[in-house]
């Protein structure tokens, strides 16, 4: 029997993107030729995730997983929504959620970390191989405090710890950790409803308040007020736009009585101790990701050679 090297097996998963023990089985079963494997990998229909990677990964899914006063947050994306049904895609989904909680938000340094024999990014390839859609790990995020909890909240549930928008929300607080638990799972479900930009208007980014205010003073301009008016009635309309889109100034959805940091501050009692909203992360599956839009009655008519 030919002697099978590791750099063989690698150089057919680059030409083939068939999965690794596909392609080692394939070397096996043609005594090392590579050219033969390719063959019998293309026979077999393994021989196209590479083919594949050209294609607009837009659906998915969305995984995290948390552990106390740490959580991950992760985006793995398919072609289409079916393969987010699929229990193969979700196991995957969840895998390289818990690499990434141990290993950090680094997609790169997820997709080289090893789970088992095979890293993370052969196993994507392996599923890509199995199921025959692209698929990308786009992005991840990882939160933790030093001393409470990160809450989660998953909208749009598909299966345990995935689905289709995940939040994250970090609470540091000496208080008790179910209290916080589940005063983080609250504030995580208004984040999922709300989307904040940021949680106070410190963290916001200062090219979008720039824009902001210009906005609203050119709306006065247009209007003939004088510059002086214009200056104070930006400086009040900041702060209705803060009561938007920061975190801790935004009405709570659990009660639209009190604010988000309101409801954080009574929350102290019940903890024990005070709670500080340090930071979130909210991840809706395919947002930013240009989407390929097709006419299919056109699609038919070029293929028949009409115009």
């Amino acid at each position: 029997m030919a002697t099978i090297t590791a750099a063989t097996v690698k150089d057919l998963r680059e030409r083939t993107g068939a999965g690794m023990m596909d392609c080692k089985a394939a070397l096996n079963d043609t005594q090392g030729d590579v050219e033969a494997a390719i063959d019998l990998l293309r026979k077999k229909g393994l021989s196209k995730a590479a083919k594949k990677s050209g294609r607009v990964a837009a659906e998915g899914l969305i995984g995290i997983v948390t552990k106390g006063s740490k959580g991950v947050v992760v985006e793995v994306n398919s072609e289409t929504d079916f393969v987010a049904r699929n229990d193969q895609f979700q196991g995957l989904t969840k895998m390289v959620a818990q690499v990434a909680l141990d290993v950090g938000d680094d997609v790169e340094k997820i997709k080289a970390s090893k789970v088992g024999a095979i890293t993370i990014a052969e196993a994507i390839s392996d599923t890509v191989a199995k199921i025959g859609e692209n698929m990308t790990l786009r992005r991840a995020r990882l939160l933790e405090v030093g001393q409470g909890v990160v809450g989660s909240y998953m909208h749009n549930f598909v299966a345990e710890g995935v689905g289709k928008i995940g939040v994250l929300v970090a609470l540091e607080s000496p208080g008790k950790a179910d209290v916080l638990a589940d005063l983080g799972r609250k504030i995580a479900m208004h984040i999922a409803a709300s989307n904040p930009l940021a949680v106070d208007p410190s963290g916001l980014d200062p090219a979008v308040v720039a824009r902001e205010k210009e906005v609203m003073a050119e709306k006065f301009r247009a209007q003939g007020k004088p510059d002086a008016m214009i200056a104070k009635i930006v400086e009040s309309g900041l702060k209705t736009y803060y009561k938007e889109v920061c975190l801790l100034d935004q009405p709570y959805i659990h009660d639209n009585g009190k604010t988000v940091a309101q409801a954080a501050k009574e929350a102290e009692g019940a903890a024990g101790g005070p709670i500080k909203i340090v930071s979130f992360v909210r991840f809706a599956l395919g947002e930013g990701i240009e989407k390929n839009e097709s006419d299919f009655a056109a699609e038919v008519a070029a293929a028949a050679g009409q115009k």
